[in-house]
């Protein structure tokens, strides 16, 4: 799942220098999930982006629905509607940022570090916010991630990919997950609307057989406990993916410091929680 880290993340491939932007047109009703058949809500952005024609064969997405679930996905980059700054209240990624988080899982402690590092990343023309996220479990490293991350002009958060690396032994072993949009067909998603809404739906990222995280906004009012203290006010979300369908987190978002708890419905309710929070 993506957060900071895409497959197993708190909710960002997490970041603030400057980045790109979708825009995308078209007529649809809405966007499908998991169930196609149904037609669940439109997924909402607080401002409608230009209209810029989609690719030959692409699904036609309404300007407000601009990562839809329903495939072929082929959102259309419009690079002038990104800024450099990513401050989404939800998921602030600002010079200097730090989180650190705990969980008590079946294999031992893990912990994760996550930073924004101060460097930038061209994806698709666009510049992005660096963030790196190193997991270990007992104190050994055993995942090493950076994560690419733009904000889009009305305030949403999109993500652009990840090069990710797990390690075995002090070696790396596995780079799967990997994935950069606009390489090899896979596209960006959204990690934060700018205003979330209940009942919004969008894709996190899109690289197929690979990365297809999607996310569900189940609530914009709840209440968060974690060791770094109390929040109120807080958007959860309902993350998931067609690659491993018994996969299910949900996630929670405090204003102004970003993801602060996960919870691994299907391992059992693993808490990944955060410990420290600096800026």
């Amino acid at each position: 799942m993506t957060a900071y880290r895409a497959d197993r993340g708190r909710g960002w491939s997490v970041a603030g220098a400057a980045c790109l932007v979708l825009a995308v047109a078209g007529g649809l009703d809405g966007c499908s999930g998991k169930d196609r058949a149904a037609a669940p809500p439109e997924t909402r952005v607080s401002a409608t982006p230009a209209v810029t024609p989609s690719a030959p064969g692409a699904t036609p997405v309404p300007a407000g629905s601009a990562a839809p679930v329903a495939e072929p996905y082929a959102p259309t980059i419009d690079r002038a509607a990104f800024g450099a700054t990513v401050d989404n209240p939800y998921f602030p990624l600002l010079p200097g940022m730090r989180w650190e988080y705990r969980a008590e899982t079946e294999d031992g402690v893990e912990t994760t570090l996550v930073r924004v590092s101060g460097r930038t990343r061209t994806v698709m023309g666009v510049v992005c916010v660096e963030v790196r996220d190193t997991v270990r479990l007992d104190g050994e490293v055993v995942e090493d991630t950076l994560d690419w991350y733009a904000q889009h002009r009305d305030g949403t958060v999109w993500y652009f990919g990840e090069d990710t690396k797990e390690y075995e032994n002090g070696r790396v072993a596995r780079t799967e997950g990997s994935w950069e949009a606009g390489v090899h067909g896979a596209m960006p998603g959204i990690m934060m609307p700018a205003r979330p809404r209940a009942g919004d739906r969008y894709r996190q990222e899109y690289y197929r057989g690979e990365a297809e995280d999607i996310a569900e906004v189940v609530s914009i009012d709840e209440r968060a406990r974690v060791p770094q203290g109390s929040y109120d006010g807080v958007v959860e979300t309902r993350e998931t993916t067609p690659l491993e369908p018994a996969a299910v987190e949900h996630k929670y978002y405090a204003r102004g410091i970003g993801p602060v708890l996960t919870i691994d419905v299907a391992g059992g309710g693993t808490r990944d929680e955060l410990t420290s929070f600096s800026r």
